[in-house]
């Protein structure tokens, strides 16, 4: 699961030599080329929805733009291409991050990280519900308007997160002193209220520090658990549910200003597209993906009532609400 730094330096060269022609005014009838990251492979959610984004694009478009997509963190890891992406010049056009922004610009996405709250989304249709209405674009918007250099497209989900670990886990009590990786402000904040020790591990360098041990428990969605064979290397995971694998797909806001009024459409009705698609095979993969995983020997514990979830880290996300309680709850209303 190391990263290949050779191959990686390669990798970002040959991207870097495609930005030249990428987002600048174009010729007419030129073919306007995007690349687009991708940290998981192309068999999971993300990576399927990517594909029909990119399909999508290319056909509205009648092949005048191209995606160049980059699956399984070719291009680097969440963070190394986050920062790149929010960069002028950037080599890197597209990316599909987290819907939560925060770790990404000093805190000053406030309205994003109200998504990554745990327990916030009640099921799958409050989820899609608060992603087809105006609150999810005005969040979207956020660090566009903040100049941040990026723009938000569309949001999807992963379905909801759950832990996995080295030795099983049934009770939240089970996870006190335990070394939990995390990845941002949430995850640490989420890990220091369940007990458990949180441990900074890039994405690319999480198999190996669960086979080494540095790292005891780690959370994703069940298909990211089997695409990335974590179960190899911790073969037990609780459904509990905490938080859902909402994630976005963004653009480079130098490029954005950059495109005509029929480019900016093209991208937006292909971002509803492969948002609606995501919605359509999320449940269907995560079943597919939790059969094969009980063939190949993984323990599922099942959580039955979250209460005590929800108890262990309820200071945490109030803390976490006052950024703006209103919309905050208007997220809420729509479970309505």
């Amino acid at each position: 699961m190391q990263k290949n730094l050779p191959f990686f330096i390669f990798s970002v060269f040959s991207v870097l030599s495609l930005s030249l022609f990428s987002c600048r005014k174009q010729e007419q009838n030129a073919v306007l080329t995007l690349v687009m990251a991708e940290v998981n492979p192309e068999d999971t959610i993300v990576g399927c929805m990517d594909t029909a984004f990119k399909e999508k694009v290319e056909e509205l478009s009648d092949g005048k733009m191209k995606i160049d997509l980059h699956c399984s963190g070719i291009l680097g890891d969440e963070t190394q291409v986050m920062k790149l992406v929010m960069s002028p010049n950037s080599s890197i056009q597209l990316v599909r991050g987290p819907a939560n922004l925060s770790s990404y610009s000093n805190g000053y996405t406030v309205k994003s990280s109200l998504i990554a709250i745990p327990y916030t989304f009640k099921d799958d249709e409050h989820f899609w519900k608060f992603a087809n209405s105006d609150v999810a674009e005005l969040i979207l918007n956020e660090p566009y308007e903040l100049g941040l250099g990026i723009k938000g497209l569309f949001y999807a989900e992963e379905g909801f997160r759950h832990y996995f670990s080295r030795d099983k886990i049934s009770t939240v009590a089970d996870l006190k002193d335990k070394k939990m990786r995390v990845s941002g402000n949430v995850l640490t904040a989420l890990a220091q209220s369940f007990g458990s020790i949180p441990v900074e591990v890039n994405y690319t360098d999480l198999y190996a520090s669960l086979q080494m041990g540095t790292t005891e428990v780690a959370e994703q969605p069940i298909t990211n658990y089997l695409s990335n064979s974590f179960y190899h290397v911790a073969p037990y995971m609780i459904l509990d549910g905490h938080m859902l694998g909402a994630v976005s797909v963004m653009i480079n806001a130098q490029c954005w200003d950059s495109l005509s009024q029929t480019q900016r459409k093209i991208l937006h009705e292909a971002g509803r597209y492969a948002s609606d698609y995501c919605r359509k095979i999320v449940s269907e993969l995560n079943e597919q993906a939790r059969k094969t995983l009980k063939s190949e020997g993984v323990t599922f514990t099942e959580v039955t009532n979250n209460a005590s979830w929800q108890d262990a880290c309820s200071k945490m996300r109030k803390d976490a609400a006052v950024v703006d309680p209103v919309l905050y709850q208007q997220i809420l209303d729509l479970a309505k």
